[in-house]
């Protein structure tokens, strides 16, 4: 794949990153500052921890700062007035461009991970390009859900860790056999396409916190109910 070619996945994936990191500002109701900051860290948070994985320093990110001037560039115009009102006004429309956004900069620097990796050595194994792959997938993301206050998103929704990580097993497998490009293409398909399914099919994985807790609720309820009976008996 041509240094273009990468390149500009690189600035779509970080758009949509800081997309959805200024999103999440403006739902947290912070400052122009803050959401610039948020969408910043969404953006290049999985790369910084990429490449000081791979011994990269300075990071991309500092070395050539393009990338952090998008993200930025971008966090400001999610900030005017005329998309918060259309945010106000659709607020289906704000959820699907969070997930959308999510999705494909996921997908993207996933792949890009893979792509990094190989470039400072070809030599590393299976194991190595799937986790820098997928911290750098979504490292980001848990930045800037740690940032905001809110439940990191890889370990509550549906296929967010697991789509990068299938994505990244993708492109690390298939990279020998049909080439950089396919094999980055192929990569980021299936971590957006697993992440639509997850999302229309309701999957995700076991939840075994979530079993115990409706466990313990229905044994309050079923507590309250025999008390709230024996008190009618009582009164009668």
């Amino acid at each position: 794949m041509s240094a273009y070619i990468s390149f500009m996945l690189e600035i779509v994936g970080t758009v949509a990153f800081s997309v959805s990191g200024a999103i999440l500002g403006l739902k947290r109701q912070m400052d122009i500052l803050g959401i610039a900051i948020l969408g910043l860290t969404t953006a290049v948070g999985g790369g910084v921890i990429r490449d000081l994985i791979l011994g990269i320093t300075p990071p991309n990110t500092f070395r050539n700062p393009v990338y952090a001037v998008v993200a930025i560039i971008t966090a400001i115009i999610v900030c005017t007035p005329w998309v918060q009102r259309l945010f106000d006004r659709m607020h289906m429309m704000y959820e699907i461009t969070m997930f959308l956004m999510d999705s494909i900069g996921l997908g993207i620097f996933t792949v890009v991970g893979i792509s990094t990796a190989y470039s400072v050595s070809s030599s590393f194994g299976l194991f190595l390009l799937v986790f820098v792959g997928t911290v750098t997938g979504v490292g980001g993301g848990l930045m800037r859900d740690v940032m905001a206050s809110e439940p990191p998103y890889i370990f509550t929704k549906h296929f967010y860790a697991s789509a990068s990580l299938f994505g990244a097993i993708v492109c690390a497998l298939l990279w020998p056999v049909i080439g950089e490009s396919w094999a980055m293409i192929l990569g980021t398909a299936v971590v957006v396409a697993l992440r639509i399914l997850a999302a229309v099919f309701r999957w995700s994985l076991p939840k075994p916190g979530v079993v115990q807790a409706k466990k313990v609720q229905a044994e309050k309820e079923v507590t309250a109910a025999i008390e709230t009976e024996l008190e009618e008996r009582q009164v009668s």
